[in-house]
């Protein structure tokens, strides 16, 4: 496959990671905080690769996984009631909430409407005039510009029957939550190179300065993330804590000015709760008060009586470690027994970029998808 085959070769990685053997000197700990990136290492073997003294950490770069169980109660109610249809991406069907997901409530009839664009839901809410239509919008930051889009999109049509759940949060505020908790580990990080592409790089040098942990943006094939820590790797042993691009065939320093003018337009920077962690200052994004009619919540707040508290996950899950990267999948002692795809206690279970289904996919039987 044209310009994707060469960031999977064998033998390129295989002298990267020999570049890495000859450079790693002390033992280090890293962590990826994309869960695109945790599945790419986990299905290629890639921390098989590594020398000894290198541990992978897996970090809670998963949006699906870490939007809290609240919003999904409220998404939930909305999308029991007949005179909503509610719109989500797909992989936020079989996230479990307090009690049940949105997969149950489409199964006994409510109107849940799969989409691959948040613009989608636009339509949908003008071929329904006499519904309410509510687009789940979670996401970091790379999904945030088509929200904010759809928001300015609906004001323009005049769409008085559209809202959103909102629930995007933001990379850098998780990695100082990360480098400031009791007990880190965590020395050094890839940073997740679709984010990067949208916001840019510079935001993270005042973390690696703070923290002294080198930062390296990197992307998602093989070859890119065996690079990123050889980048990573290279800093530590030489004592650097520098921000480092290796994504330079998507990532500029700046990012991409024109989203981040949209989302900045459409929303505020508030606190955030992160499923499985708890409550993040500044990690979040919400409606600012020009936009604040089409934030679901409040709008039909009264209406449906929806009460928005924090709640825990299931006593048996220990998603919220494997988030914060404390423990691997496969230390869970629900993990492929009480804990499955199709029976997820959690989220990272059920999600496309969740650590447990990345495990569960390409390590329940200690077998890895081979490079090309």
């Amino acid at each position: 496959m044209k310009y994707l085959d060469e960031f999977r070769d064998a033998k390129a990685v295989q002298r990267v990671s020999k570049t890495i053997e000859r450079t790693a000197r002390h033992p280090w700990n890293i962590m990826e905080v994309c869960g695109g990136q945790t599945h790419s290492i986990v299905r290629y073997g890639l921390d098989r690769l590594l020398p000894s003294e290198i541990t992978l950490i897996h970090g809670p770069g998963c949006p699906v996984c870490v939007t809290p169980i609240e919003l999904i109660d409220a998404a939930i109610q909305l999308a029991s009631h007949p005179d909503f249809i509610l719109c989500s991406f797909g992989d936020m069907l079989r996230v479990p909430g307090s009690s049940g997901d949105l997969l149950g409530v489409k199964a006994q009839g409510g109107d849940i409407r799969i989409v691959y664009s948040p613009l989608d839901a636009l339509d949908i809410a003008q071929g329904n005039p006499d519904r309410q239509v509510v687009s789940f919008a979670v996401g970091f930051e790379t999904t945030a510009p088509t929200h904010a889009m759809a928001v300015l999109q609906a004001q323009q049509r005049g769409l008085q029957n559209y809202s959103m759940i909102v629930s995007h949060v933001l990379v850098p505020p998780a990695m100082e939550a990360i480098l400031s908790s009791p007990g880190n580990r965590v020395q050094g990080f890839l940073a997740a190179g679709h984010v990067c592409t949208i916001m840019g790089y510079e935001q993270y040098q005042p973390i690696a300065e703070k923290y002294k942990v080198p930062i390296v943006v990197t992307g998602f094939e093989p070859l890119d993330i065996m690079e990123g820590i050889a980048m990573v790797v290279a800093q530590l042993e030489a004592g650097e804590h520098r921000v480092e691009n290796q994504y330079t065939r998507s990532v500029q320093p700046t990012g991409n000015l024109e989203a981040r003018r949209v989302i900045e337009q459409v929303f505020e920077i508030g606190p955030r709760t992160w499923r499985g962690i708890g409550e993040i200052p500044e990690s979040g994004l919400r409606l600012t008060s020009q936009f604040a009619h089409f934030d679901a919540l409040q709008r039909f707040a009264d209406r449906l009586s929806l009460s928005i508290q924090p709640t825990i996950d299931h006593s048996e899950c220990q998603s919220g470690l494997v988030l914060q990267g404390r423990i691997k999948p496969s230390e869970c002692s629900s993990f492929g027994t009480r804990c499955t795809p199709e029976h997820p206690l959690g989220a990272p279970m059920v999600s496309s970029e969740g650590a447990c289904a990345a495990y569960y996919r390409f390590r329940s039987h200690e077998v890895t998808e081979p490079m090309s």
